[in-house]
């Protein structure tokens, strides 16, 4: 825990702001009209459905031998697409891991190599070459004191 104290700010943060601009992402009316419209269709299809159901019960019967094909055909044709679903996951796994993986260890292992040499260059150029830079500056102000600047 830390006893730092940071003074209260007046001005709301912001995400407050952004929450209080953010306005709903669908107003209320329009959800109540969406359920007011399924609900009159949903009555208006089924009255529909008992009418032609009592007045036409051939045809009934054929349109719905009709849907019924057509469900079949959708579930084989939604299965191949699963299927096919399925081998573009195992490929992009495959991907993932015999090609990417690789790359990314050969990355790795640069960047520690990048790491050391770094580490190197700092500890045996940069740091004497600043050592030696003060030192040498160190000398010219000294000398400068004593003796003057021999420029002038």
């Amino acid at each position: 825990m830390s006893n730092i104290h940071l003074p209260a700010t007046t001005e709301p943060s912001v995400s407050q702001e952004a929450s209080e601009r953010r306005a709903p992402l669908i107003p209320i009316g329009y959800v109540i009209a969406g359920v007011v419209v399924t609900l009159v269709v949903a009555v208006l299809s089924t009255a529909l459905l008992v009418y032609l159901a009592n007045n036409y019960a051939d045809t009934i019967l054929v349109v719905r031998d009709i849907f019924i094909i057509a469900l079949g055909l959708m579930s084989c044709l939604s299965g191949i697409v699963l299927i096919l679903l399925l081998i573009a996951v195992t490929r992009l796994i495959n991907m993932l891991e015999f090609e990417l993986k690789p790359i990314l260890m050969k990355t790795n292992e640069t960047l520690g190599t990048i790491r050391g040499t770094t580490v190197f260059m700092s500890q045996n150029v940069v740091r004497p070459m600043t050592t030696a830079s003060s030192y040498m500056a160190g000398i010219r102000r000294g000398v400068n004191t004593l003796f003057g600047n021999p420029r002038r």
